[in-house]
């Protein structure tokens, strides 16, 4: 096969290596337009799993590496003048510079045609005259803009500033410094890559690096290799105490925005991308060159598996595309946990470190705990003295309190339409319902969206309480959960506004009905859908009589006894269609600014706190985001939330999106917590207020996680308790918890032991796996320090 390859990275370089390991007859020239000796940066990093790769594919640059590794597990992280250390991690470096001249003579002697110091070719007479054209020429890659209508890049630069640099200071660990500046919150990520120096990557939100000066060079241009000397001696003046006497090293360093490269399509005909160029993920995450070498393992082997070039190229796309895709998804959690980190300032030091390390959703507290069991067991200590508990236990199990409502546990049954009650009135079913949820362990049992009138509903099925006998149908519920269980229960009031009118769920979602549709209302004469019909604008007194309905609903609601009264202002319905500039296109003072737009909502809210006692608390149910160019975002979400906190409300239900048929959710693992997480810290934890997460949330893993990071206060699961009613109680049985957060009913108690697994008599090999736990024990905080290594090399 006759190879070009465009680009001397590591990617480029150990594809064209692997090649000829495979078939020394491949004809391949690599162009490099840099000099061989050119390098930027100072070390990479890689995981267990590449090295693996790499040790099967080339045992000779595997073995080099091997030898020139530094390796350690130990993260240290220094936070508020305490060092947290958490071991288990495994780490492994070295210097990019030398990983190059590895790979640069690994190339030379299987006789890789290498030009350095040379412009390629026009890809176009590359494409004519090759079998395969490789685009391995990094994140501004040439080949990708020259072809962008067949690869379609997306390329999102971010907000935070960051410098590459190095210090002959040898750390012995991964080393995190989040340091509290007089302009505001920098961090330093450093990592150790020999034993003469390690990687030091500043970076701070761009606020803080205008505030602190660093502008002062943004209009400068520094030619390639040069760097930006007035920022490293501020640089140096900001972490001398971190430094601690020890050199800046330089090279090309100066400050970069992260750029984060997507691209619909990774091929052309026979042209490809590889590594940078065809994605890139935060380096708080891991290594540009670790994916980039993982692309090069992935292409090479499909190239030999597959007959024709084409069928390769689609299988390496098929292979390399949901892993690259699974780790751009942790590290956008992780940049953005980054660009806002300055929200985190006020936390507890140990809460600070497992919040950083389970940034990326990735790692969690069953995760930590088996990577260091100490430190795992640290959290749930300082967990409980943060909450004032003297019993320390699973974070889900604590006890809590919305208002004047004592929880038992963390755990709430998300609101869940079920679209079968008849003529407004719930029945059997919803007692079954929600019955068994609170018998099933949760502290809160949340009923569906209620609605506060027949043209207020979703759906015929839906339920109401804006008849007596509604209400005494719903007191029959409560008087079951109260009655046969410890769980609480609340009421979710809402309007279904411009959805209304629709068939139930199964027959066909925000379908309009086939006959005996009733008029819906919104805020603007604007349709939800096509499909749907249009709304009527409510007027002055429209809106005065929604507004008593929601008054008697609320008087029904505590009639019924309910402990809990929630406003459902989110997923469009009619009180959220208010609060989005997407629905909302009123020219009055209920629309246009968001303080406009929070007006009815507000108005509302305050007429329902008034309606309902003031020792129950009441909560509301926002959509963070509207998903929507030009709608709700993050920033307005904050406010809504501070708006209904200064009216009163005891806790707030973060979700998302649903406003609009044409959003574009970004859907992953508690893809909405983050949402929650930025509104407990600006605007629930100075105001005493609760914060309920949901969305995509599953495990008790995830569950404990978010509660010990500080990201929510309590958890919303839905689709999981229609899994499994007794969630909550199956949760604690996996983690042996036996206690009042888990309250087993007399009835059920029986059964609160996991039941037995099959069982063997198998002879175990009981001495080995002895040996084997001690050696895990002794590696559990194994730093990097070369001279300890060299003797124990010379021991040996």
């Amino acid at each position: 096969m006759k190879i070009a390859i465009v680009g001397g990275g590591p990617g480029g370089l150990y594809f064209a290596a692997l090649m000829k390991q495979l078939d020394p007859s491949h004809n391949i020239t690599l162009w490099e337009r840099n000099a061989a000796s050119d390098t930027f940066g100072f070390g990479v990093v890689f995981s267990d799993e590449t090295l693996g790769g790499i040790g099967n594919a080339d045992p000779v640059v595997a073995e080099y590496m091997s030898r020139r590794f530094a390796r350690w597990s130990d993260i240290d992280i220094h936070f508020r003048d305490q060092m947290i250390t958490v071991g288990g991690q495994g780490f492994a470096a070295m210097s990019r510079k030398e990983l190059l001249e590895l790979l640069q003579r690994r190339c030379i002697e299987l006789n890789v045609d290498v030009r350095f110091s040379t412009l390629a070719p026009a890809v176009e007479e590359l494409e004519a005259n090759y079998d395969l054209v490789l685009a391995a020429d990094g994140i501004n890659s040439q080949i990708r803009a020259k072809y962008a209508d067949s690869f379609k890049p997306n390329l999102d630069m971010r907000t935070n500033k960051f410098m590459w640099l190095g210090t002959d200071q040898v750390f012995e660990a991964f080393k995190f410094f989040v340091k509290e500046t007089e302009w505001g919150v920098m961090q330093i990520h450093g990592y150790p890559y020999s034993d003469e120096g390690s990687t030091f990557i500043v970076e701070m939100h761009q606020d803080v690096w205008h505030a602190a000066g660093f502008d002062e060079t943004a209009n400068e241009v520094f030619p390639p290799g040069v760097s930006d000397e007035k920022a490293i001696a501020k640089i140096r003046e900001i972490f001398a105490e971190e430094l601690n006497g020890y050199e800046v090293l330089t090279n090309n360093s100066k400050w970069i925005n992260f750029t984060t490269v997507r691209n619909e399509n990774w091929r052309h005909n026979n042209v490809v991308l590889l590594g940078d160029a065809a994605h890139t993920a935060h380096f708080s995450i891991g290594s540009g060159t670790k994916l980039a070498m993982e692309d090069s393992l992935a292409l090479a082997a499909c190239l030999h598996e597959h007959p024709d070039v084409e069928s390769a190229l689609a299988a390496y796309e098929a292979e390399r595309r949901p892993v690259v895709a699974s780790t751009q998804r942790a590290a956008q959690a992780s940049l953005e946990w980054f660009e806002r980190i300055g929200q985190y300032k006020d936390q507890d030091p140990t809460q600070f470190a497992f919040n950083l390390l389970t940034r990326s959703r990735r790692i969690t507290q069953e995760n930590l705990r088996l990577r260091d069991a100490e430190f795992a067991d640290a959290v749930d200590r300082d967990f409980a003295e943060s909450q004032g508990l003297t019993e320390v236990a699973p974070a889900m199990f604590q006890p809590f309190r919305v208002g004047g409502l004592e929880l038992k546990n963390r755990i709430v049954v998300s609101p869940m339409d079920m679209y079968s009650a008849t003529d407004g009135i719930p029945g059997d079913f919803h007692k079954v319902h929600l019955g068994s949820k609170a018998l099933g362990g949760a502290g809160l049992v949340m009923t569906e969206m209620v609605c506060v009138s027949a043209a207020g509903r979703i759906t015929p099925g839906c339920s109401g309480l804006y008849t007596d006998e509604q209400r005494d149908s719903w007191k029959e519920i409560v008087d079951f959960v109260h009655s046969r269980s410890t769980a609480k229960i609340g009421a979710q009031l809402g309007h279904s506004g411009r959805k209304g009118s629709t068939k139930l769920m199964w027959e066909g979602i925000d379908q309009p009905l086939e006959s005996g549709n009733w008029t819906t209302v919104g805020p603007s004469a604007l349709p939800y859908s096509t499909e749907n019909q249009t709304p009527v604008e409510l007027d002055r007194a429209g809106m005065d009589a929604i507004k008593a309905e929601f008054v008697a609903s609320t008087v029904r609601a505590d009639e019924a006894g309910f402990d809990l009264l929630e406003i459902h202002a989110a997923h469009g319905y009619l009180l959220s269609s208010f609060l989005s500039p997407v629905s909302n296109k009123r020219t009055d003072e209920y629309g246009g600014s968001l303080e406009n737009r929070l007006r009815f909502p507000l108005e509302v809210f305050d007429a329902v706190r008034a309606a309902w006692p003031a020792g129950k608390p009441v909560t509301v149910r926002i959509s963070a985001t509207d998903w929507i160019e030009g709608g709700n975002t993050s920033d307005d979400s904050v406010a809504i939330a501070r708006a209904f906190v200064a009216h009163g409300a005891a806790g707030l239900d973060v979700s998302t999106g649903q406003v609009a048929k044409e959003e574009k959710p970004t859907f992953g693992r508690s893809y909405q917590t983050p949402f929650a997480d930025r509104i407990r810290q600006e605007v629930a934890v100075p105001a005493g207020v609760a914060v309920i997460a949901v969305g995509a949330i599953s495990t008790y893993d995830d569950v404990n996680s978010i509660l010990l990071a500080g990201r929510a206060d309590l958890i919303a699961l839905g689709r999981t308790h229609l899994y499994d009613p007794q969630w909550t109680l199956h949760a604690a049985a996996e983690q042996e918890y036996q206690g009042p957060g888990a309250d087993w009913i007399p009835q059920f108690r029986a059964g609160r032991r996991k039941p037995p697994s099959s069982r063997t008599d198998a002879v175990r090999p009981r001495l080995s796996l002895l040996k084997e736990a001690d050696i895990e024990e002794a590696n559990t905080h194994l730093r990097w320090t070369p001279e300890s290594a060299a003797a124990s090399v010379l021991v040996k």
